[in-house]
C-alpha cells in the first residue's frame, strides 16, 4: 500500500496544497506527480497522482481527511496501518486506508517504489497531516 503509500503515497496529491507540502518537505528524495484534481463529490475533491520513494525511503506518518485508495505501479512496500498488521504489497497490488487513520508506506527492499493513489477528501482540510 502507498503515502505518502501512497502511497501515500501519498503522496503525490500534496503538491496541491501547500500546507500539506510543507508538512512532508522533511522526507528526502519523494517524488510526488499531481495527475488530477476533481471537485467531487459535492464538499470533496478528488485528487490522483502519482508518488516515488526511493530504495529505502518512507511517506512518513500522516493522516487524510478522506479515503486513500492506490494501486502500486512498481516495486514493493510495506504498508503501515495503525490498528492493522503490517502489509508488504508489490507492482500489481492494490490498497485502500480509511479516513483519518495514521499510515505510512516504506519502500522495501533495494528498488524504489511508485504508487498511483487517488484521494476523496473534504475540500475545506489540507490533504495530509503529519502524525507522531
Amino acid at each position: 500500500m502507498l503515502k505518502k503509500t501512497l502511497l501515500a503515497l501519498a503522496f503525490a496529491g500534496l503538491a496541491f496544497t501547500g500546507v500539506a507540502a510543507a508538512a512532508f518537505a522533511q522526507q528526502p528524495g519523494i517524488k510526488r506527480t499531481p495527475l488530477q484534481k476533481v471537485e467531487f463529490p459535492d464538499g470533496y475533491n478528488t485528487i490522483t497522482a502519482i508518488a516515488e520513494v526511493p530504495a529505502g525511503g518512507a511517506a512518513g506518518r500522516h493522516t487524510h481527511p478522506g479515503i486513500e485508495t492506490g494501486y502500486v505501479l512498481e516495486g514493493e512496500l510495506n504498508l503501515l496501518i495503525d490498528g492493522q498488521p503490517e502489509k508488504t504489497l508489490k507492482a500489481g497490488d492494490s490498497y485502500q486506508i480509511p479516513a483519518g487513520v495514521v499510515h505510512d508506506a516504506k519502500a522495501h527492499g533495494d528498488k524504489a517504489m511508485k504508487v498511483l493513489g487517488v484521494y476523496v477528501v473534504d475540500k475545506t482540510k489540507p490533504l495530509a497531516s503529519p502524525a507522531p
